[in-house]
């Protein structure tokens, strides 16, 4: 039988990326990354339940600048997982399935996590005193 040159459908080439396509990934993403940053912060539970020597050690990581991004990255996957999961509530409802509210949507999801975010992170530092 003779190889033909055929065209793999559906293929991720052949789609034009939109805003609906990303946050259905980073909705699965975010998911995945607050399952992984749940157990550091079980860690930091028990570390506060264990001791001031083990509180230190967790302090001392969480306070790094690879821990302060680790931190920033759980809390913004929290704020788009809540706000996309608002939007997929409101879908459920019967809200928002026309095409450029669904764009509208999509949009608002990604700038609310990020000022979510941003007045969390905001809060935290003037709470520690470095605002």
């Amino acid at each position: 039988m003779a190889s033909r040159q055929r065209p793999i459908s559906p293929h991720i080439q052949v789609y034009r990326w939109q805003v609906q396509m990303v946050t259905s990934i980073l909705h699965r993403a975010t998911g995945i990354v607050l399952v992984a940053g749940s157990l550091l912060f079980v860690w930091g539970l028990w570390a506060l339940a264990a001791g001031p020597s083990q509180w230190a050690d967790f302090s001392r990581c969480a306070r790094s600048i690879p821990g302060f991004l680790v931190l920033f990255g759980w809390s913004w996957a929290f704020a788009y997982h809540l706000a996309n999961g608002i939007r997929h509530v409101l879908q459920d409802a019967g809200w928002g399935f026309r095409i450029p509210d669904f764009v509208r949507n999509s949009w608002t999801t990604i700038i609310v996590s990020l000022v979510i975010t941003a007045l969390v992170w905001l809060a935290a530092m003037q709470q520690w005193g470095a605002a």
